[in-house]
């Protein structure tokens, strides 16, 4: 192989001039389909940076907010440096996870020890990163503590050390046999929770573009009847952070405001501008175009001469950070281990789900053994490099599912990409500059860019439903119900959720008086309650082992055609099946088809 195939490839996939040729839209002319790369691709080095670059830009917002929230805004909202360790922390335990589960291992002894052989990792274009799951659980039990004198910093550690144990739970299901994965979480409920996955990560999509995600869920502070009531001081009822003013850069705006608006906006235009206009190697690589037009928008945009980029962060950041150049100690905390335990369930339905789709978007099969060895091995791998964050001082790392969207967009599946993605993370975590700079992006371009990722998300869970024999009435009835309260509490996650800097408030299960035991059990029940994909996909799961299977529709056969209508000779003497009447089977050709094509149907159905 020569330097320049190994730079840029060679074949028809790799002819630039052809995937560098801009589309000219209405022509007539076939244009150069964009060429799916698949998971085994030899992929160049520079179209695996390209891409794993892309993958890293659509994670690093939902990868990098988990540690910000939680650090600012309960271990310590003033030490700045501590914030940034926490995102360096989180990008380069990413890495290394993703690393990790791309290439998957081989465990020794495995095989004779169950029969079969046990991987960590599920050798697909499937990335590691912060899980939202585990933010309540992290923001309420460190809030529980400090209320009991725990200094921030030693109550992190103490999550570090619940989320080890509890981690430990995950093992377990990986080690499942595949049978009874298989049984447990069948297609419906794979369908099912990819697709709450997408409604509930678009949503968070829709929350960074207005804003931010702190500033959308205090937006009631801005009604009427209360924003008199809000302020700074005891004279205050209602304390004015968090509030509803978002800051992008130095630009301070309420919620929703048009200025945010515009500038997530103007990513969205770029995407439908790249797809009218842009060659395939554009459309490729259309996630970062836009994310950097609209950083580029932003960057010579200002408010009141105010901008909208924050050149403060990329100043503050040292040049190169590492893990344990901050240390917090390993503790344990009772309270939180119900909540964690519940919180790792859900994880394993949302990984099932997130490698799911992974598998259709990357064109494999869900019906092969290798299916089912991939889940294995990714669930070890969230199990085992969620003990690694700890290790690392980072929250629990699992299968991110937002890359899903990167790959149907980009149709780029092969495995290289993902290495790249890791070496990204990495290198991004290290040179804390170009965190800098990604922190620097405002939140209002990443919900632009994120919100079109995420719904790519929810249009992977929609076929795969339509894999799914919907005209059972079993399946319909499994779906309906677990959509209907799985979607309804992710739109609105209130019934069961406290809101914002309102624990113990929820009217389903008001606990400010409880012991700290029974706070657990109860914020345990109510993340279950509120989290859409795992309410959701419990159930289907549910409903899927006590349903019966629909009974079998009586098989009637015949050559009865519209053509035969009214003829009642045709009908009687040509349609007459087993000894049932003329009027019977002229019933039933009304539903028929011709036999030929009767026989191609159950034989796809079949295969």
């Amino acid at each position: 192989m020569g330097i320049k195939t190994f730079l840029f490839g060679e074949g028809e996939g790799y002819n630039y001039r052809a995937l560098c040729m801009p589309t000219v839209p209405y022509c007539g002319k076939a244009q150069h389909p964009a060429k799916f790369y698949p998971l085994d691709e030899p992929l160049p080095l520079f179209i695996s940076l390209l891409m794993g670059l892309q993958h890293a830009f659509s994670m690093v917002g939902g990868l990098i907010t988990p540690p910000y929230v939680v650090f600012r805004f309960s271990v310590d909202f003033l030490d700045v440096e501590l914030q940034q360790y926490a995102i360096v922390a989180a990008l380069i335990t990413s890495g290394i996870c993703t690393l990790i589960n791309v290439t998957r291992f081989k465990i020794p002894f495995t095989k004779k020890l169950f029969g079969r052989q046990l991987y960590v990792g599920s050798g697909l274009l499937s990335v590691m990163g912060t899980s939202f799951t585990f933010l309540p659980i992290f923001e309420i039990s460190i809030r529980q503590m400090k209320a009991d004198g725990i200094e921030g910093t030693t109550a992190y550690g103490k999550m570090l050390g619940t989320s080890m144990v509890c981690a430990v739970l995950e093992i377990f299901f990986s080690v499942v046999p595949g049978k009874i994965i298989k049984a447990i979480f069948p297609p419906v409920v794979c369908a099912v929770t990819v697709t709450l996955i997408g409604i509930a990560l678009t949503g968070t999509g829709m929350k960074y573009w207005g804003g931010g995600v702190v500033c959308a869920e205090m937006i009631w502070k801005t009604h009427d009847q209360v924003a008199d009531s809000v302020g700074f001081g005891e004279e205050y009822p209602v304390s004015a952070i968090p509030g509803p003013t978002c800051q992008n850069g130095s630009v301070y705006l309420t919620y929703g405001s048009a200025e945010f608006i515009g500038l997530g906006f103007s990513v969205l235009i770029f995407l439908v501008f790249i797809e009218l206009f842009g060659s395939t190697f554009m459309k490729n690589c259309n996630v970062i175009l836009a994310l950097l037009f609209g950083y580029m928008i932003a960057g010579v945009s200002n408010y009141d001469g105010l901008p909208y980029v924050d050149s403060s962060k990329i100043t503050a950041a040292p040049a190169i950070n590492f893990l344990w150049t901050q240390w917090f100690g390993i503790g344990f905390y009772a309270p939180a281990v119900i909540p964690m335990i519940i919180a790792y369930i859900v994880t394993t339905v949302e990984t099932i789900g997130d490698v799911t789709a992974t598998h259709e978007v990357s064109e494999l099969s869900v019906k092969s053994k290798e299916y089912t060895r991939r889940i294995q091995g990714s669930l070890m791998s969230d199990a085992v490099c969620s003990i690694l964050a700890s290790l690392f001082t980072s929250m629990p790392n699992t299968t991110f599912s937002q890359n899903n969207g990167v790959i149907a967009l980009t149709k780029c599946a092969s495995r290289r990409a993902g290495y790249a993605t890791g070496f990204w993370l990495i290198l991004m975590g290290i040179l804390s500059k170009i965190a800098g700079v990604i922190t620097s992006i405002p939140d209002a371009v990443l919900g632009g860019m994120t919100i079109f990722l995420f719904a790519n998300v929810l249009v992977s869970g929609i076929n795969l439903f339509a894999s799914l024999n919907l005209k059972s009435r079993r399946i319909r009835f499994i779906s309906a119900m677990s959509l209907a309260v799985g979607a309804g509490v992710t739109v609105w996650p209130y019934a069961f959720l406290d809101m914002r800097a309102s624990s113990y408030t929820a009217a389903f299960w008001e606990c400010a008086d409880c012991s700290e035991t029974m706070k657990g059990v109860r914020n345990g029940v109510s993340i279950l309650l509120s989290t859409g994909y795992c309410i959701g996909s419990l159930i289907a799961i549910l409903l899927n082992g006590i349903l019966p299977e629909d009974p079998e529709e009586p098989n009637i056969k015949g050559s009865v055609h519209w053509s035969m209508i009214g003829d009642e000779t045709n009908a009687f003497d040509k349609s007459i099946v087993g000894g049932g009447t003329a009027a019977s089977a002229a019933t039933a050709g009304l539903s028929s088809t011709p036999e030929g094509e009767a026989g191609a149907e159950g034989e796809e159905g079949e295969e």
